[in-house]
């Protein structure tokens, strides 16, 4: 993970759920640091008040977070986000990763430029169908 121990923002972006979660699972299993992962629910309507309530007083090495695409007020979460991204380089000391889709991505870019433009970088994921459950081993 980039910029352990301070605040960073990645996005990243993968259409299938199914290999969002295989992603993670990759991303856990490769990482040297532990990565927390948050299942945002669809009721969600702010991203800092919904992680912070979560998180409690804790500050993970990593998060992840997914589930923004089933989120009901989606624009209004992504707008909010954009409000309070100073809060969230003040509050939260660790990377924060956003899994998305390409409609959430778009939104970002239309409804929170700022928020967007404070991303490292995004990474598309567009794994083929045919591709294993665990497509990389392990190394002992």
């Amino acid at each position: 993970m980039i910029s352990q121990g301070q605040f960073s923002l990645l996005l990243v972006c993968c259409n299938s759920t199914a290999k969002q979660q295989q992603i993670l699972t990759l991303f856990k299993e490769f990482s040297p640091v532990e990565i927390q992962e948050v299942l945002l629910p669809p009721s969600a309507e702010t991203l800092y008040t919904t992680l912070t309530t979560l998180l409690g007083s804790t500050q993970p090495q990593a998060l992840i977070v997914r589930g923004l695409e089933s989120v009901v007020a989606i624009d209004q979460l992504i707008i909010s986000t954009n409000l309070m991204r100073d809060e969230l380089k003040r509050q939260f000391q660790f990377p924060l990763v956003l899994l998305v889709n390409d409609e959430i991505l778009r939104k970002l870019i239309w409804l929170a430029p700022d928020l967007k433009n404070w991303a490292a970088c995004t990474i598309r994921l567009n794994l083929p169908n045919d591709q294993p459950s665990n497509p990389v081993k392990k190394r002992t």
